[in-house]
């Protein structure tokens, strides 16, 4: 039992450097990426380029989301909501008052979009997944982020179509 023991302690001291590089491997926002800052064409441009991917219609996507999982895309909408802390999430909407939403999160956490986008018309490119949340997320996002779920199951998970984006742009409503 001892050895056990040991051999567990031993294996967990060695996982220590690798928790701790893929943490610090995470990028922070800064204060600069967590304000609004339109440039001479009134746009804030985030993460990679948009590309010529498909365009497609967000009623389209939470109609059928099984039909552009996978498949990267451009979508547009309104920010709802979005993340309190650091500009990591967005819910986007069809409308700046949507109740039907789609998470979007920033590919690799690798940049952030500002505190106070709510309001702004964006433009993101990425790709579509459906996911289950785990109840420890829910609670991190609500209570943290300020997020809202409709659906939330029994055991306090939630499935959600979410969007990972590679690269956002966001215009003034």
């Amino acid at each position: 039992m001892k050895k056990l023991l040991f051999c567990s302690v031993i294996l967990a001291l060695l996982a220590l450097p690798t928790l701790a590089q893929e943490m610090e491997g995470q990028k922070k926002a800064t204060d600069a990426d967590k304000i609004a800052t339109f440039d001479d064409n009134g746009e804030i441009r985030r993460g990679a380029m948009i590309g010529d991917s498909e365009a497609v219609e967000l009623a389209s996507v939470l109609a059928d989301p099984s039909a552009y999982a996978g498949k990267t895309v451009k979508v547009s909408g309104f920010i709802v909501r979005s993340c309190k802390m650091e500009g990591c999430w967005a819910e986007l909407g069809a409308e700046k008052d949507s109740r039907e939403t789609v998470r979007v999160t920033m590919k690799d956490h690798s940049f952030f979009i500002p505190l106070k986008s709510a309001g702004f018309k964006a433009l993101a490119e990425g790709v579509f997944t459906v996911e289950t949340l785990s109840k420890e997320k829910v609670k991190h996002l609500i209570k943290d982020d300020g997020a809202t779920f409709e659906n939330v199951n029994e055991d306090g998970t939630v499935t959600e179509v979410s969007f990972l984006a590679s690269g956002i742009v966001l215009t003034k409503g």
